[in-house]
């Protein structure tokens, strides 16, 4: 009956705190991404609320049912004399935990490697082998350390020997089988936490860094004729064309065009590396040709967006990528020289490896190669399409509305396209807020969770071993030297799970800096910081009130 009302009771403050902490949660994300808040709205889901009562009554069933089943099974007697009695130790050979425990370090070096080496090599049925591998892994390397781990104190008899050290160490190793699975479990849960929690907090900041950095004006407009008309139509004239007042522009926009020749194409610029990026990129081929701009015209572009601008003599080119897989490839010829004809001239690069640009605005880092060359090199028959790019006349909010609603109108069956920064930055936030929410809300879930289980286990343990301390103080032992033995002993629980997580997580956040390289490159310092910081107060919290409430409890308080 206590334990049903504790459970009620848990429930009613869980489902009203849950209730406020999701629109907490919802706000510091919305507030994260600075997004417009006038449409925000309280949210109360009835689904959620229904499903949270029936999982939790699944879970509490269940553990009715296994404590009903763990204590029918016990006599009266030791019931009454459980907190004297030790946990049976099965494991007491170190020569065996010796060698798990350099099994188990050698197992998660080897996926320490493949995570964090090659990671792009791997299939997606892998990542599930090397989850399994590396619980596996932990769960040995907690047991087989639990296990050689007093004999190895044993051998240092000034440490064993010094205060009450040598009770710590008995008092770890007499739960020593249940303390292995809660190490695992709450390793495992930290691991996510610190992994989970700075890749979201990371992802959310370079998220912003590159949209920033993307989106450099409020609107690219790219003009792809229809069959039959010329190319060579400016944008701007078009857009009167269509009816667009080019007085809602800015007086600085950059005018252009963007070229192309079967004589460039990716087969030709990349030679036998089209290959490896064919393979990762399907849209990517050999027959695809090469955009060219000229050198003129993408240096104003660069002017406009705050990017550097280039020289380049009569006989040599550059090229702008900024997709990384492609990049790579590409520098490869590029370090070689490699040149191109155009016409039956050769033209060489000006530099080993691509440099850094775009012509249109995007969310991510997927420009797979543009061409700049000389002026003269460009021939204007090669042209396929016009662009145009342009900050607004009007930057206040309204200015922008009208702006954007206007080119929007346009209909694309002229072969007009439109691409705003407000239309980009509202497409992408979407996901990225949904990614980044669901990564601190589960961080601070897992880390609040592993805490608290190992906390309870700590609590539980203090209260079953009330009399062992009392023991100390009958032989002489002060309060001074049974509160630091208790602080050691709580210290080496909370520290062991977190010691290994951290070791996991460094090698687990370079596996995910690879597989999100194309939303830029991840702010690792920042976010990794603010995690360690989410950890002392959470993590930490919890370590303190364990300590000062175990210690209340071996006072008699």
């Amino acid at each position: 009956g206590e334990t049903f009302l504790i459970g009620l009771l848990s429930l009613a403050v869980g489902l009203f705190i849950g209730v406020l902490g999701a629109q907490f949660m919802s706000v510091l994300v919305v507030k994260m991404f600075e997004v417009d808040m006038e449409s925000y709205i309280f949210v109360f889901s009835k689904a959620a609320f229904f499903k949270t009562i029936l999982y939790f009554g699944i879970m509490y069933l269940a553990v009715l049912v296994f404590n009903t089943v763990s204590i029918s099974k016990c006599s009266l007697i030791d019931l009454l004399s459980a907190g004297k009695k030790a946990e049976q130790i099965k494991m007491k050979k170190p020569a065996v935990c010796m060698v798990l425990f350099l099994f188990s370090v050698a197992l998660l070096g080897v996926l320490y490697y493949l995570v964090a080496c090659i990671p792009t090599k791997l299939d997606t049925g892998t990542y599930g082998i090397i989850i399994a591998l590396g619980c596996l892994a932990t769960f040995l390397f907690f047991w087989s350390l639990s296990g050689f781990l007093l004999h190895m104190m044993q051998r240092n008899r000034k440490y064993y020997l010094k205060d009450l050290n040598a009770f710590v160490l008995r008092q770890i190793n007499s739960k020593v089988n249940t303390t292995v699975v809660a190490m695992t479990i709450i390793c495992i849960m930290l691991f996510m936490t610190i992994t989970v929690l700075s890749s979201g907090l990371g992802i959310n900041h370079s998220f912003r860094e590159s949209l920033m950095e993307l989106t450099p004006v409020d609107v690219n407009v790219e003009y792809m004729p229809p069959s039959g008309e010329s190319a060579g139509t400016p944008v701007s004239d078009k857009l009167q064309d269509a009816g667009f007042d080019l007085r809602v522009l800015q007086e600085d926009y950059v005018e252009m065009g963007i070229y192309s020749t079967g004589q460039l194409t990716m087969g030709l610029t990349l030679g036998e590396n089209m290959s490896e990026v064919s393979k990762n990129f399907m849209f990517l081929n050999a027959e695809l040709e090469e955009d060219m701009i000229r050198l003129s015209d993408y240096n104003r572009l660069a002017k406009l967006y705050g990017n550097p601008q280039y020289d380049l003599k009569d006989d040599e080119y550059l090229v702008l990528c900024n997709m990384d897989d492609v990049k790579i490839q590409r520098d490869k010829m590029l370090k070689k020289g490699e040149k191109i004809q155009l016409d039956g001239i050769s033209y060489s690069p000006k530099y080993g490896e691509c440099q850094d640009g775009f012509l249109q605005m995007m969310t991510n880092r997927i420009n797979p190669g543009i061409y700049v060359l000389p002026d003269h090199a460009v021939k204007e028959e090669w042209r396929n399409r016009g662009f145009l790019a342009a900050d607004y006349a009007r930057q206040d909010k309204k200015g922008v509305e009208d702006a954007d609603a206007k080119i929007n109108a346009i209909p694309r069956e002229l072969g007009i396209y439109s691409n705003t920064r407000t239309d980009i930055v509202s497409a992408s936030m979407g996901l990225s807020t949904i990614i980044t929410f669901v990564a601190i809300y589960l961080g601070i879930i897992f880390l609040i969770s592993g805490a608290a289980i190992l906390a309870l286990k700590e609590l539980s343990e203090s209260s079953d071993n009330r009399d062992r301390y009392e023991v100390l103080r009958k032989i002489g032992a002060d309060e001074r030297m049974i509160n630091r033995s208790l602080f050691k002993q709580i210290g080496i629980f909370f520290l062991m799970p977190l010691s290994l997580a951290v070791v996991h997580s460094i090698f687990g956040l370079q596996f995910v800096r690879v597989m999100m390289i194309t939303m830029g490159e991840v702010n690792r310092f920042g976010s990794i910081l603010t995690t360690a910081l989410i950890l002392l107060v959470i993590y930490g919290g919890y370590f303190l009130t364990t300590y000062l409430g175990s210690k209340r409890i071996i006072q008699g308080k």
